[in-house]
């Protein structure tokens, strides 16, 4: 058992999960985290994607209520299939343009330097947003979404397939630019994360099963349980700070690494790779 190999999947499965559900990009930080541990061949890319199933079960752990609510009310009560369905909607984009386009950008895009200007531009976006007129919020519920607020949302998401976006941050500023509120955008977004990252770990590991074995198990069970642990801890801090606060701490973070990651790509004071 390679114990270093170990230590940088609990470290990649920490970052997976402190990021996943901020509006910083896991997808980002996971590129640049796995650059400097050396942790970035074809392999370590599909155990980027297949961690992101632990943050998924943090998740659901958070919102089991809810869900278990909605799912025994689906039977009988609109209410609960009206949710349910928006989720479906919303998460149809992402299957579509993902199929489409996702090994082209995976081929082109997944780089120090396109994510760090991708953070940047996100940073500027999110000041923007949390600058709006709050009368232009018009949805404060996630059961008050239309079947067309839920297309919005779906195609904003999809924005995140370019790296250092955030998945979190389009649809949760998104939605907010689109009328949701600061809360409802951000529960939208984790219900939306739950068959999105469940279904893309799938594809990803159906797709390249050729690349693993069953020496990988340990590899990935460290990274699913850091991502899992430290996703849990995230989201429920992240539910309690948004009660009481905006989003634009996350926009300097977001502006102030992405130069840092570029002048340190420029001058060569850090060697990313590419």
């Amino acid at each position: 058992m390679d114990i270093v190999l170990l230590v940088k999947a609990a470290i990649m499965g920490v970052v997976e999960g402190l990021t996943e559900f901020l509006p910083i990009s896991s997808t980002g930080h996971l590129i640049l985290a796995g650059s400097l541990l050396g942790f970035d061949d074809a392999k370590a890319k599909v155990f980027d994607i297949a961690i992101q199933t632990g943050a998924i079960f943090a998740v659901i752990l958070v919102y089991w209520q809810k869900i278990r609510a909605t799912l025994a009310a689906l039977p009988t009560e609109r209410q609960a299939q009206r949710f349910a369905l928006n989720v479906l909607i919303a998460f149809v984009p992402a299957v579509v343009l993902g199929l489409l386009f996702g090994k082209a950008i995976k081929a082109h895009l997944f780089t120090p330097v396109v994510v760090a200007s991708t953070f940047i531009i996100g940073g500027f976006i999110i000041l923007w947003a949390e600058r709006r007129p709050a009368a232009a919020t018009r949805i404060h519920e996630v059961e008050d979404m239309t079947a067309w607020d839920a297309v919005k949302v779906g195609l904003v998401q999809c924005l995140a397939m370019v790296p250092g976006t955030s998945r979190s941050g389009a649809t949760i500023i998104g939605g907010m630019l689109l009328g949701l509120s600061r809360k409802a955008a951000t529960d939208f977004s984790f219900f939306l994360a739950i068959p999105t990252l469940i279904g893309a770990g799938a594809y990803s590991l159906y797709k390249e099963r050729a690349l693993l074995s069953v020496a990988d198990i340990p590899m990935f069970a460290v990274g699913l349980v850091f991502s899992f642990i430290s996703a849990w801890l995230c989201v429920r801090w992240l539910l309690r700070y948004i009660s009481t606060h905006s989003f634009v701490p996350f926009a300097y973070y977001r502006i102030a690494f992405g130069v840092v990651v570029l002048i340190s790509a420029w001058t060569g004071l850090v060697q990313w790779a590419g």
